[in-house]
């Protein structure tokens, strides 16, 4: 029981970190109706970015000090603001130019900034994995026969404020209410007078935003990062936002902790090898069975 209820912290641990990057993903759908493919790169950038902030304040290097609290959550801001300026320099000058193009030109565009991403990490970064930088000192509390460390309470908190603070930006501020007029109409959102361009932009910030803290929280779980590492943590990720219902966003927080609970159970008790594939399969029955998501709903559109 206790390998049980161990595999499940693990699972939950990594699902927050899918839910985190999920968000983004149904965010811009909700918005553009947008598969934003390069998001899972810029997971990757946040990862990277905050490798190399606590690397400015001492924390890289065999037998360097954990950081302090304060100076852990200045790596994370960081990586959040350095992010949320590239998620939105991406729709300025790749997505916004190509947004009364036919569907199919954004798709190739969304997937053509990302193949610039990976190639340009490679580049920037360099090909080889690289250890994260221990942020926070690792310390085990042991209940019963489960370890839970202060690395995983930490991605918890983090993740619940974070998700928390996106509930409350999303339902209590005017700009919320705009993303929330435009996922419904865009057309009808600009001619009530809603700054249409500014309120995308703000969309894909807030998602670059939580994607960079998913990467600074995989970084800290996984212990290494590789300029390659978006293209199958995006995968899943992409998988969480359809499974909970793409354009949802308390569903996108739902299939991230499915994915990351399934993943963690099938490797625990059947192989490892079937980590990865558990997600494309749950992917598949969830299209048959109920394609618009766990939480999603059916919407008829006129034509």
């Amino acid at each position: 029981m206790s390998v049980f209820f161990q595999q499940l912290l693990n699972g939950l641990s990594l699902g927050s970190i899918y839910a985190l990057i999920a968000l983004g993903y149904t965010m811009v759908y909700g918005v553009l109706k947008l598969i934003n493919f390069a998001h899972s790169d810029v997971f990757m950038v946040g990862a990277f970015v905050g490798l190399y902030v606590a690397a400015a304040f001492g924390a890289s290097g065999a037998g360097a000090a954990p950081l302090s609290v304060p100076a852990a959550v200045a790596v994370l801001c960081a990586a959040m603001a350095a992010c949320a300026l590239l998620g939105m320099s991406i729709e300025r000058f790749a997505y916004r130019p190509v947004r009364t193009a036919p569907k199919l030109t954004p798709l190739i565009t969304a997937i053509g900034m990302s193949l610039l991403l990976e190639n340009l990490g490679q580049l920037v970064f360099g090909a080889e994995p690289e250890r994260f930088p221990q942020i926070l000192r690792e310390v085990p509390y042991h209940l019963g026969g489960v370890v839970v460390t202060n690395i995983k309470i930490a991605i918890f908190a983090t993740t619940l404020v974070l998700m928390w603070g996106l509930h409350r930006f999303v339902t209590r501020t005017w700009t919320g209410k705009a993303m929330r007029a435009l996922s419904l109409n865009l057309d009808a959102a600009r001619l009530m007078g809603i700054q249409t361009d500014r309120v995308i932009a703000i969309t894909f910030g807030v998602g670059s935003a939580l994607a960079a803290a998913g990467g600074i929280l995989f970084g800290l779980d996984q212990t290494t990062v590789t300029p390659l590492m978006g293209i199958l943590n995006g995968l899943k990720a992409f998988v969480a936002a359809v499974l909970g219902g793409i354009g949802n966003i308390p569903g996108a927080v739902v299939g991230g902790l499915a994915i990351g609970v399934s993943e963690q159970l099938v490797a625990g008790y059947v192989s490892t090898d079937y980590r990865d594939a558990i997600t494309f399969g749950i992917l598949i029955v969830m299209l048959l069975v109920r394609p618009q998501g766990l939480l999603g709903a059916i919407r008829s559109e006129k034509v």
